[in-house]
């Protein structure tokens, strides 16, 4: 392989760094950033220069737009860093501080015992859509090619997993077939299951200055049991019972076929299954539909009209989805929609799942999941194994046969003890996984929890044995893609604090000194992204025609972008041809009744809790808990409660309140609010147990999930509800001994 050299490198230690363009690390946005550094430090060691943050004007995706996050982002570089690596043989012990030499020994150690004693499988890393896309490459290449093990999964499987699915099951491949663009082209957009005005408030920005503009022209729907920021903007708010998205959007399609607002031709042409699906949609009546939803049946009508009316139609949707028992089929429901009213593949129409992380949707190209390989290729299938064997350099079988462990079934086999090793790299598990507490003993009774990570002291750090410093953005280059499938290249601008190196760096030094010598013979970031690159040619997700080079020269882009593109010339939409990626070449209709909450309320848990997040946090907080006006701005989690069921568990506005599952117990303080539906309460995921205001939202909800996408229902649990009674405190009493007072003789004033 010849080097390909970095467009750009962080400035040696004592000079001054110029300034940087970089796609924002936050949300799936991914939003343009324009970084410069400030006035230069007297001790660059002890205090490195400090940054400013604007949006950037010329990045296609966010026009100069940037939230509370990414302005703040450079304030968080610099605090409460890992700087070295640190172990300890027992999780009762202190950490103590090895060097680099030391950890690869431990590592190779155990990896060496593991796949002597457990073979493969007893091998597994839990990595994020905070890698860059090379940092996922050369990791699915260690683990998956080198080490034999497919147990490599990520927190997108909590995040997006349901939507690969389903897009793979509808349209024969993941990949979202919208872009940004379509916001300013349709007439209806339909958000379901998203707090876009919190999760990916740029974009809601930009919906919403279109919707000032247009008015009427424009119609807004939100499918929420929530009131938010999001659904004030809404011509039509449908507070659904949790759990009946898909009732929903059965419901729709059986006045869709009613009304006649259905594209015949379309239908016939383009895909298959319509008839299983048609008999379907004729059981849910308006009637049906309306009880179990918990909303009127004129508000289901105007629904209908306003889709039949539309000559383009919109869906975005996000976690509200995909965190379902159902996920996989809810998106294929919506994806239903879109196919048999004509409204895919055009201009301002289609399903445009908002994916959210930076870089969940490069994960997702580069086999970022453990039933996935580089290229949206499935594990499962035998050319696809064979062509990336050859890729990589390792011998015909080298990659098992078998799809590996999702997290949560990684977390039950370090219950039965059959993991020696679990690797967790950019990612907080301890606070963001569900039924925390069951993570908690199976992680201490893990032989070797590895913990890759830029932060000090996060949640997950608690279980850890070894400690691995990190470099995070800004101080390594590589390339995420964002929710409309456009490349950016994040340059390394700052030099890593201490000895904190690269994601792909550690897999790859790993992966020589366990003898995969030429394999792993990276010199670069960019030779990383040139051979992955490679492995997408002819796939839908081609990225084969771009390079750090040409994305440093020319900027964003976005896929396919096969060899041969010009800058500019990637696609903007997929499937424009109305030719899909699946054997016949038709996309499928799925026809799938309902199932409901995999927790329903019951007589002893009779409330649902719901989880999400606050406009100013991003995940478990490890960056922006170092932001004091974040900080200011959410400084507490807060229980939403409807005043119906205030009343009826003895709560009041500002009052401690305490929610039950089956799993487990936090309060928090009350927030009284109508803007929640009767029987629903709402938590903000955030704060784990290393916060001041602990409150665990995650430690109450349930494993259970999609079967098909495997990505736990973290939006539904059947709690109980109760006020916090706080004891009094009976004070002893004090006898105060006398005290004598001598007296004091004053002379007379001159």
């Amino acid at each position: 392989m010849p080097p390909v050299a970095e467009p750009s490198a962080p400035s040696p230690p004592g000079a001054r760094p110029g300034p940087a363009r970089a796609q924002c690390p936050y949300c799936g946005v991914g939003c343009g950033l324009e970084l410069k550094p400030g006035e230069p430090a007297p001790d660059p060691e002890a205090s490195p220069a400090s940054w400013t943050v604007r949006g950037d004007r010329q990045h296609p995706s966010s026009l100069g737009q940037v939230c509370i996050k990414g302005a703040t982002v450079a304030e968080t570089l610099d605090q409460n860093r890992l700087v070295q690596p640190q172990w300890r043989e027992r999780l009762d012990q202190p950490f103590r501080p090895i060097d680099w030499e030391q950890a690869y020994a431990i590592l190779i150690h155990q990896i060496q015992h593991t796949l002597a004693s457990q073979g493969p499988s007893g091998l597994a890393m839990y990595g994020s859509g905070q890698f860059l896309t090379e940092d996922y490459y050369v990791a699915n290449k260690l683990f998956k090619g080198a080490l034999g093990s497919n147990n490599f999964d990520a927190n997108s499987r909590l995040c997006m997993s349901s939507a690969v699915a389903g897009y793979a099951r509808s349209l024969g491949s993941d990949g979202p077939p919208c872009c940004y663009d379509d916001l300013d082209l349709s007439d209806l957009v339909l958000l379901i299951g998203t707090n876009t005005a919190d999760c990916h408030p740029v974009l809601f920005q930009r919906l919403l200055k279109r919707k000032r503009k247009l008015k009427a022209a424009l119609q807004i729907v939100v499918v929420d049991p929530r009131a938010t920021t999001t659904s004030d903007a809404a011509d039509l708010h449908l507070a659904i019972r949790p759990g009946t998205d898909l009732v929903l959007l059965h419901g729709l399609g059986h006045l869709l076929l009613l009304q006649g607002a259905i594209d015949r031709a379309f239908i016939d042409q383009h895909t298959e299954g319509f008839a299983a699906l048609e008999t379907l949609w004729q059981a849910w009546t308006p009637e049906r539909v309306s009880a179990l939803c918990g909303i009127s049946i004129p508000q289901l009508e105007q629904l209908a009209q306003l889709w039949a009316r539309s000559s383009a139609v919109l869906s975005l949707w996000s976690m509200g989805v995909n965190q379902s028992r159902e996920g996989t089929a809810t998106v294929g429901g919506l994806i239903n929609l879109h196919l048999v009213s004509g409204q895919i593949a055009r201009p301002g129409a289609g399903p445009f799942s908002l994916t959210g992380q930076p870089n969940a949707m490069g994960g997702r190209e580069a086999g970022g999941l453990a039933q996935l390989l580089p290229g949206y290729r499935a594990i499962a299938n035998p050319a696809h194994r064979a062509e990336v064997e050859r890729h990589w350099g390792f011998a015909p079988g080298a990659i098992a046969s078998q799809p590996g462990l999702a997290v949560w079934q990684q977390v039950e086999a370090m219950e039965r003890g059959e993991l020696g090793l679990w690797w967790v790299a950019a990612t907080n598990p301890l606070v963001s996984l569900p039924w925390l507490d069951r993570v908690r003993a199976a992680a201490q009774a893990c032989p070797l929890v590895v913990l890759s990570e830029a932060y000090a002291g996060t949640e997950t750090a608690a279980v850890a044995h070894l400690l691995l410093p990190a470099a995070q953005w800004s101080e390594k280059a590589g390339v995420m893609t964002n929710s409309e499938r456009r490349l950016t290249l994040c340059p390394a601008f700052r030099q890593p604090p201490g000895e904190a190196r690269a994601d792909w760096e550690i897999f790859a030094e790993l992966g020589r000194r366990l003898g995969f010598v030429s394999q792993f013979n990276f010199d670069s970031a960019a030779a990383v992204w040139q051979e992955f690159s490679a492995l997408t040619v002819g796939r839908v997700c081609d990225l084969s025609g771009l390079s750090h080079r040409l994305l440093a020269e020319h900027g964003p882009q976005q896929w396919p972008f096969p060899q041969g593109c010009a800058p500019g010339e990637g696609q903007a939409r997929l499937y424009g041809d109305r030719r899909f990626p699946t054997d016949s070449g038709r996309a499928r209709l799925i026809a799938e009744q309902p199932l409901g909450l995999a927790e329903p309320p019951c007589d002893q848990f009779p409330l649902v809790l719901t989880v999400g997040r606050y406009l100013g946090h991003w995940h478990t907080m490890t960056r922006t808990a170092q932001v004091e006006r974040i900080q200011q701005r959410h400084p507490e989690p807060l229980l939403e409660v409807n005043p119906m069921d205030a009343r009826r568990y003895g709560l009041v506005d500002g009052a401690l309140g305490q929610v039950r599952s089956r799993r487990g117990a936090v309060s928090a303080k009350v927030m009284v609010t109508d803007r929640i539906r009767p029987g629903t309460l709402f938590l903000p995921m955030h704060w784990g147990a290393s916060q001041e205001l602990a409150c665990e939202a995650n430690r109450l909800m349930h494993e259970l999930g999609c079967p098909i996408s495997k990505q736990p229902e973290l939006k539904a649990a059947a709690v109980t509800l109760e006020p916090v009674i706080l004891k009094p405190v009976t004070l002893k009493p004090v006898t105060l001994k006398p005290v004598t007072l001598e007296p004091v003789s004053l002379k007379p004033l001159a």
